[in-house]
């Protein structure tokens, strides 16, 4: 997607790898809205620490990331011992994985990696394998995302007025989003359309993100306190709702999406609202039974007692917001049952949750 800069629009990805300093490198997104910054990492715990500290967060940039990560712990390998490689190789995938716990894109992007290395020989193979994949799987997400926007937009007449919850956009993605592809397809279809972005606390990624998204973009959106979203509902201000997942249930069609989704899912299913999900395939998790066995990540409870901004002479702050002396619960997810989804947007086009069955690979 392109990005005003001071040079003018540039054409960006979220994240991607420079072979020659075999470094990570991504939009640093905690910065965002005020600051655009590249953050460059350097080596796979590097890499590890942006994913578990969300300078880059969302299922499909989590996933690259962590595929990106993958292959540069092992061109960090200086050795020809083959069996030495694959005890570095596990330590790499585990330090990885152990980053955040919901997002199942990060395990896929993985073993995406993993299974192509397991076809070579020869340390420098591996190597090689190793970068190839996880520069397809970065590619694939973008195409999955755009495929996504094509089907998604069909739901988007001339006019709507979308809600959406937390950043399913191209930062939580390669390029394009999932939630807000549709929305930016239609726009290329010459379809106006109007988005409600719920600010999502405690890290407001609607309020810095989604909505830095949009005015890059050009499409037209007012931020809302995330309690609002049932007064607009109530008012007939809402056409359609759209969010994102972390986790989709393949067997069930239950969703694990930033806290709050639920919320908005229930409310929309009370007004005659219909509720989608947009989800790249590396989304779907085929293993576990139903959304009540999700892992939910607790976050720090600083992320609710603070907050971060500028101040009128534009210098970044972090001040807390609550009670001295309180604590708080901070649970990064909510599990969505099917029963409140109208359809899943998937690349493959759209879908009831129980019809997801029909996508798994025999």
């Amino acid at each position: 997607m392109k990005v005003k800069t001071k040079e003018g629009l540039k054409e960006y990805r979220t994240v991607w790898f420079d072979e020659e300093e075999n470094a990570v490198k991504m939009i640093n997104q905690p910065l965002l809205p005020h600051i655009f910054e590249i953050a460059e990492l350097r080596n796979h715990k590097e890499t590890s620490s942006a994913i578990k500290n969300m300078v880059v967060r969302g299922a499909g940039a989590i996933g690259a990331t962590a595929a990106y990560g993958l292959a540069q712990g092992c061109l960090e390998y200086q050795k020809e011992d083959v069996e030495g490689f694959w005890k570095h190789f596990e330590n790499v995938y585990e330090t990885l994985k152990n980053t955040r716990p919901t997002a199942v894109d990060l395990v896929n992007g993985m073993n995406y990696v993993k299974k192509d290395v397991e076809k070579g020989s020869g340390v420098q193979e591996y190597q090689k394998l190793a970068l190839k994949s996880a520069e397809k799987f970065a590619d694939e997400d973008v195409e999955h995302c755009r495929m996504i926007g094509k089907h998604g937009s069909k739901l988007i007449e001339d006019g709507y007025k979308v809600l959406t919850h937390c950043n399913a956009g191209w930062l939580a993605f390669v390029d394009w989003g999932s939630a807000t592809s549709p929305m930016y397809y239609a726009k290329r279809e010459e379809k106006e359309a109007f988005v409600f972005v719920d600010e999502t606390r405690p890290r407001l990624q609607g309020a810095r993100l989604t909505a830095w998204e949009l005015s890059q973009e050009g499409i037209k959106h007012v931020i809302i306190a995330d309690n609002a979203a049932g007064y607009y509902m109530k008012k007939g201000e809402i056409d359609v709702v759209i969010v994102g997942s972390d986790r989709t249930i393949g067997r069930t069609g239950d969703v694990a999406n930033k806290i709050g989704t639920y919320e908005k899912a229930v409310l929309a299913k009370e007004n005659g609202i219909p509720f989608y999900v947009a989800i790249p395939m590396s989304t779907i998790d085929w293993n576990l039974e139903s959304g009540d066995e999700i892992p939910i990540e607790e976050r720090d409870y600083d992320e609710v007692l603070y907050a971060w901004g500028i101040d009128d002479h534009g210098d970044r702050k972090k001040v807390r917001i609550a009670n001295r002396d309180s604590r708080a619960k901070n649970p990064a997810f909510d599990v969505t049952p099917a029963e409140y989804i109208t359809g899943i947007i998937t690349p493959k086009g759209i879908f009831k949750p129980d019809e997801l069955v029909k996508l798994k690979k025999n």
